[in-house]
């Protein structure tokens, strides 16, 4: 199962059936059929962990995506919801069950930020020569882009802002005289590069984040703030689009127009909204946020479940960055002190790693109607995969629970919503 959910992986980030050669003559559906063959094998695995509360989540967020549908009047579109976000939900149940040990794990980062590399490369190739190997030009002759779901430099960027703490990650580990220190590294530099061509706001703004998040970890809230701000100036000083960072500039003023009208359309149906993705039908631009989207397409019904399933996985990760070494307490006393530690270290490092790149992803995703997107919910099996089985070897880790936070999430999405609310009204009087 875990080496065809890893080909799955190279095919979604890759996508060699997206490029414009081999479209009209793709072939066998390599995606779906690696897709399949990890469920078969999953299917006859005596080890299957449902142990999280997303894994309930996801379903229910689909059946509600499908009725929202219904109820804008097109019954037929509940099942081309089903057949587009199934897949995600089965992948997400796949590589969540898939990648169980310290070593798995360490393996589908590699391979995201080993692909996230591969492309740019490819960007960097277009920003040379003005066309990839795909065949695929720069986008506005100024920015980098790829195929498929990354036919978009934002989209680009916000793969290449998530893998890049997994690059430093496996990066930070040593070992083969340097080499694989050597080979990380420059994998980093070349999507902290990627990143740069995209030119991006958001994905620069995630990477600021990015660091300030690790900064706090490592040395507090204090020192993370001044280093933000001062990265921020930097590139604010930088000649990139960061330096049009302003709500009056045509691009920000129409996406906060965009977002005001999705507000309206929450409004206009506060429990299913327009429909799944029935956005585009009502405004002719898209949300460009991804809270945005759920919230007007989605209802707060669908919101309080995207919510939670975002919530859940920060939850898990921060629970286990605030504990101390009491934890090692839970491991048995015939286990060495000595390999405790390191586990435990390399547990915290894997953790904080998966915070970093969620941190990057929902900055990066809040500039961009991204919330349905399969990259977010392989990230999201990441860390429930991480956490079911550190809750296996620290059993005072906090158990998470839907039947605990039934309040909790409603009332966050209320919040959250008066929040969007308020921030859209400042924003337009701004422009």
């Amino acid at each position: 199962m875990f080496f065809f959910m890893m080909v799955y992986l190279v095919l979604v980030i890759i996508r060699p059936q997206d490029y414009p050669a081999v479209v009209d003559s793709p072939g066998p559906p390599w995606q779906p059929i690696a897709l399949i063959l990890a469920a078969v094998f999953w299917l006859f695995s005596a080890r299957k962990s449902f142990a999280a509360p997303q894994y309930l989540l996801l379903p229910v967020f689909l059946l509600v995506a499908m009725i929202s549908k219904v109820v804008n009047g097109w019954t037929g579109g509940a099942l081309f919801v089903f057949a587009l976000f199934a897949p995600v939900i089965l992948a997400f149940m796949l590589l969540s069950n898939a990648a169980d040990t310290r070593n798995r794990m360490r393996i589908t980062m590699a391979v995201f930020a080993a692909c996230g590399a591969v492309l740019a490369v490819h960007g960097i190739e277009q920003s040379v020569t003005g066309i990839g190997w795909t065949g695929v030009e720069m986008s506005q002759e100024t920015r980098i882009q790829y195929v498929g779901i990354f036919n978009d430099p934002n989209d680009l960027g916000m793969l290449f802002v998530m893998c890049l703490p997994m690059a430093f990650y496996l990066g930070s580990r040593g070992g083969l005289l340097g080499l694989r220190r050597l080979f990380w590294w420059t994998g980093a530099g070349l999507l902290v590069y990627g990143i740069f061509l995209t030119n991006s706001r958001g994905t620069l703004l995630a990477m600021v984040a990015i660091l300030g998040v690790y900064v706090w970890q490592k040395r507090g809230l204090m020192t993370a703030g001044v280093l933000a701000v001062g990265a921020l100036v930097g590139l604010m000083a930088m000649p990139s689009r960061m330096q049009e960072l302003d709500s009056s500039e045509a691009s920000a003023a129409g996406r906060i127009d965009s977002w005001y009208e999705g507000i309206q359309m929450f409004i206009s149906d506060p429990l299913f909204g327009v429909g799944a993705g029935g956005y585009t039908d009502v405004n002719p631009l898209t949300a460009h946020n991804s809270f945005v989207l759920v919230l007007a397409e989605m209802g707060i019904i669908g919101f309080t479940i995207w919510l939670a399933i975002a919530g859940y996985s920060f939850r898990m990760t921060l629970s286990v960055l605030k504990r101390g070494d009491e934890v090692m307490d839970d491991v048995p006393a015939e286990v060495p002190d000595d390999e405790v530690v390191a586990g435990w270290r390399d547990d915290r490092a894997l953790t904080l790693t998966l915070l970093l790149s969620l941190v990057g992803y929902f900055v990066s995703a809040f500039f961009l109607s991204r919330s349905y997107v399969i990259i977010l919910y392989l990230l999201v099996a990441l860390i429930v995969a991480n956490y079911v089985r550190l809750r296996e070897t620290y059993s005072s880790l906090p158990v998470f629970s839907l039947d605990k936070d039934l309040v909790r999430w409603p009332v966050y999405a209320v919040l959250w919503v008066i929040g969007l609310y308020i921030m859209v009204k400042v924003l337009l009087a701004t422009v």
